[in-house]
């Protein structure tokens, strides 16, 4: 009986190859084969093929945290921070603004669609708006005084305008929805 050096079957003393791994135990004149270096490339135990396992598992998920916490955007470019005295401070990082340009009084609700910010006011107002590049922008003006003076809106988007619509309708509203 010839014991399998790669995996420790017995094989008949005629095999040349392991009947279990095909592992190459005699050459062509039937001389038995003592290859250390193929011995040693995966004969290890069960214990060690784990470690190394869990090992490339781990090494994948820190490259995966590392790659991931580094695209995307910070917490400072994405979000408002509200004070304790209710001021907001804005990121520099907001490109895009609204302009309302009208004399009499009026109702707006603006910003990500999914979080508009609504107020109210009279004359010319410019609005730095809480949304980032890559959002939506929803925009929505309407008088509130019945005049026949023209009602104005822009959205610019570092400093261009994007987006722009008037009105002169007595019960004059604006509707602006802006995909980047």
């Amino acid at each position: 009986m010839v014991k399998c050096p790669r995996c420790g079957y017995e094989n008949p003393s005629t095999a040349v190859y392991c009947d279990n791994c095909a592992y190459l135990l005699a050459d062509d004149d039937g001389k038995r084969i003592n290859n250390p270096k193929r011995d040693s490339n995966w004969n290890m135990g069960l214990g060690k093929k784990i470690a190394i396992v869990l090992g490339i598992i781990v090494i994948a998920f820190l490259l995966f945290t590392f790659v991931y916490n580094n695209t995307q955007p910070s917490t400072q470019d994405s979000l408002n921070v509200v004070t304790d005295d209710g001021t907001y401070n804005q990121s520099s990082s907001y490109p895009y603004k609204l302009v309302i340009n009208y004399p009499g009084s009026w109702y707006a609700e603006y910003g990500d669609p999914n979080y508009l910010v609504k107020e109210s006011g009279s004359g010319k107002k410019i609005v730095t708006l809480d949304c980032a590049a890559w959002e939506r922008v929803a925009i929505d003006v309407q008088k509130q005084d019945y005049d026949t003076s023209k009602l104005k809106v822009q959205l610019l988007k570092n400093g261009a305008v994007v987006a722009e619509e008037s009105t002169k309708n007595v019960t004059g509203r604006i509707v602006i929805n802006y995909n980047y």
